[in-house]
């Protein structure tokens, strides 16, 4: 197939997460991304190991999981946006660009004659969208914004973990980078629709995308749970605000998830546990009832679902059309026979480890193409590349560039 955004050119300054993401998605849809590194270190997460991605006799590679997990896909240039020349290289693939995306504090690329302003007036075609942590504007969009302290500040982290009279209370980050990944996406959705608007209109646009507006945005249900009433969501562990029984329970030998979405699946429940009195109970018949009464259903589920091993549960529950799970770790989710029949797990061939594992974009096609994307670059492998057949640049010329640290 053709690739949706075959022909559509990225030039991506972002690093670390929210930005690349974004980039990677784009680059995932067949857009063109030149990924812009500071010679000798480049992306920031290029760093942040271990681990590292291994070769084929099992030595390390410099090549950080971290990095690999956002950056498949593009072509990697190292420019010193310090210098005249490299700002001058970098307008100069702007001019040749659909979409800019940065990812630096407010103002900062000013300096380098490289911000939306100085860009979209050279090129008025130009997509240009930029990720903060607070946006362009209000009293925060001069700090410094980091996903940690923005599913803090912006309220995640008061709704996710034990109640407070649990063990192990206190507010929990999730898992991931949350924020950051949520405003990569919301990124890439302003960008398709700008890309669409442009058709239109034949002008490009300015996108500002906040990490604390993308997280003020996320909360969802708990954000209106606290917007219909004047009360802050508390946080309930694994169970749901608005859904009972909706948590993790154990069992003889280990968890299991029950998601109860309606009152239907409640009944079938109560017949596999055989307490089918549950069912009828003025306390318990209807969802509303259910959460008004939480403490005392999920009290009289706990003491069942002791009696009996994880497995044994989820396949009475699996045969009665209850909704149940597991609790996986990574090993069981990638060997996880619908995960691999899905392909979730790629495997990349890779300039120096030979191969790398990457996860595949969940977007599926009817006439998807089954060609793997390229794995993610190594540091400075396209400069060469992109400044001579974008750019003219002759070898002599980035020969004297490199020597003169312009590019790596």
């Amino acid at each position: 197939m053709t690739a949706p955004l075959n022909g559509v050119r990225v030039l991506d300054l972002s690093r670390v997460l929210a930005g690349p993401f974004a980039s990677q998605t784009l680059a995932d849809l067949g857009a063109e991304v030149i990924k812009i590194e500071r010679p000798g270190t480049g992306d920031d997460t290029r760093q942040w190991g271990p681990p590292y991605a291994r070769d084929a006799t099992g030595q390390e590679t410099q090549e950080s999981a971290y990095f690999l997990a956002a950056n498949r896909g593009k072509q990697s240039v190292c420019i010193d946006m310090a210098t005249s020349d490299g700002q001058r290289f970098i307008s100069e693939l702007a001019d040749q660009s659909d979409v800019v995306i940065e990812n630096f504090k407010v103002g900062q690329l000013a300096r380098y004659h490289l911000d939306a302003a100085t860009l979209c007036a050279r090129s008025p075609r130009l997509i240009y969208c930029s990720i903060t942590g607070f946006g362009q504007t209000g009293p925060y969009c001069e700090l410094p914004g980091y996903d940690f302290l923005i599913q803090g500040l912006g309220g995640l982290m008061s709704i996710t973990g034990h109640t407070d009279d649990a063990p192990g209370n206190g507010p929990v980050k999730t898992g991931v980078a949350i924020a950051d990944l949520f405003s990569g996406q919301y990124a890439t959705i302003a960008i398709l629709a700008a890309l669409n608007k442009r058709a239109a209109t034949g002008r490009g646009d300015i996108i500002d995308i906040s990490l604390l507006d993308c997280q003020v945005a996320m909360l969802a249900n708990q954000a209106m749970n606290y917007l219909t009433t004047g009360l802050p969501p508390q946080r309930l562990g694994n169970a749901h605000p608005n859904i009972v029984p909706y948590q993790a329970f154990a069992t003889m030998d280990g968890h299991i998830i029950l998601a109860i979405g309606n009152d239907t699946q409640f009944s079938a429940l109560c017949d596999v546990i055989q307490r089918a009195d549950l069912a009828r109970d003025p306390r318990y018949a209807t969802n509303p009832q259910r959460v008004e009464n939480r403490a005392a259903l999920i009290s009289e589920i706990e003491k069942i679902l002791l009696s009996r091993t994880a497995s044994d549960w989820l396949a009475s529950f699996t045969k009665a059309n209850v909704p149940a799970g597991s609790i996986n770790t990574l090993d069981a989710v990638f060997a996880d026979p619908q995960v691999k029949f899905r392909g979730l797990e790629l495997s990349l061939p890779h300039a120096t480890a030979g191969h790398v594992p990457s996860v595949a974009n969940p977007i599926r096609f009817a006439d998807q193409s089954s060609v793997s994307p390229p794995a993610p670059p190594t540091l400075g492998q396209h400069t060469d590349a992109v400044l001579s057949e974008r750019l003219g640049l002759s070898p002599e010329r980035l020969k004297n560039l490199r020597t003169n640290g312009v590019i790596a």
